[in-house]
């Protein structure tokens, strides 16, 4: 019986391929992602422009209703935060015929998920660095000026002093300080994460507010990077925490208001055969923007590296 012209043919299953990869680099993207899953994001995909303007509206206040009065009208003093969409990251790799057919099929799982981490990392790092400029302060201070408005994890009360790296480790004390900040703030107390380097959770081990059974939690360990929960505040361990100094690793305590991350082209894949070359180029990019959206909805704390 002849086929005719409806067989699957290489040119049909080629079809396929630039979506299997970029199903597999969107898999390992959201898998390794901390930070950009605690905060508020938007997205501005298909829509053209280099920055999105978010309205800030003061809180007002109430007014008391006397009889045979007029209401009285509060005045509004509105701001705006403005988010840049200026960051584009890629991830390419060349694979050339001859590795194509004698490597193992393993090969592109690994570059997918390697494109997937690297891309995340990127996005976790660029959100990060905006926690130098929580509590007033100022983004991309050196020296002394580095995480002024930090405070050293012992207390959650005294400032790190930068190139003097007084940071301290985390303590229930510190913690209970730094949470107090936010409810001073009127900061809502749901969608609430403590984000530490690899270094703090030995310090978290140690105190029993942690591993108190009643504080972990009801073990909801499927968020990424999660591994517990205190004060009703979920812990979250992430890779991407930066570094002060040489070696003072930063964390943080945020609301989920406090950083906003604009996509305006998620994460996709392509692929491309470039003869010149006997390979197939594969190439994973994103295109996005983050900003501080709310100053006193976040706190940096400085903890010793080692």
């Amino acid at each position: 019986m002849a086929l005719g012209s409806n067989g699957v043919t290489l040119a049909v299953a080629n079809n396929f391929i630039p979506e299997l990869w970029s199903d597999e680099v969107i898999g390992a993207y959201k898998t390794n992602l901390v930070l950009a899953n605690l905060v508020t994001k938007l997205s501005h995909k298909g829509k053209k422009g280099d920055s999105i303007h978010i309205p800030v509206p003061a809180r007002g206040s109430a007014s008391v209703k006397s009889a045979n009065t007029q209401v009285t009208l509060s005045a509004a003093t509105n701001t705006k935060i403005t988010v840049t969409i200026d960051k584009h990251y890629e991830y390419s790799k060349l694979i050339e015929d001859i590795a194509e057919v004698q490597a193992l099929a393993s090969m592109r799982k690994f570059y997918t998920d390697d494109a997937g981490f690297a891309l995340a990392k990127q996005v976790d790092s660029d959100l990060f660095a905006l926690a130098e400029g929580f509590q007033a302060g100022t983004v991309g201070g050196t020296g002394a000026a580095m995480y002024e408005k930090a405070y050293i994890g012992s207390t959650g009360a005294a400032f790190y002093t930068g190139n003097s790296s007084n940071a301290a480790d985390i303590t229930d004390a510190g913690i209970r300080a730094m949470l107090l900040l936010l409810d001073n703030a009127d900061v809502p107390m749901d969608n609430r994460s403590m984000v530490v380097p690899p270094i703090v959770v030995n310090d978290m081990l140690g105190l029993s507010r942690f591993t108190e059974q009643q504080f972990i939690g009801s073990g909801d360990a499927i968020k990424t990077g999660k591994i517990g929960q205190i004060y009703g505040v979920d812990i979250m361990i992430s890779t991407s925490c930066p570094t002060a100094t040489s070696t003072d690793r930063v964390g943080m305590i945020i609301h989920k208001d406090a950083l906003v991350l604009a996509e305006q082209v998620g994460v996709r894949s392509q692929t491309q055969y470039k003869q010149e070359y006997l390979g197939d180029l594969f190439t994973s990019d994103t295109i996005y923007g983050v900003a501080e959206l709310r100053n006193d909805a976040g706190v940096a704390f400085v903890v010793p590296g080692t």
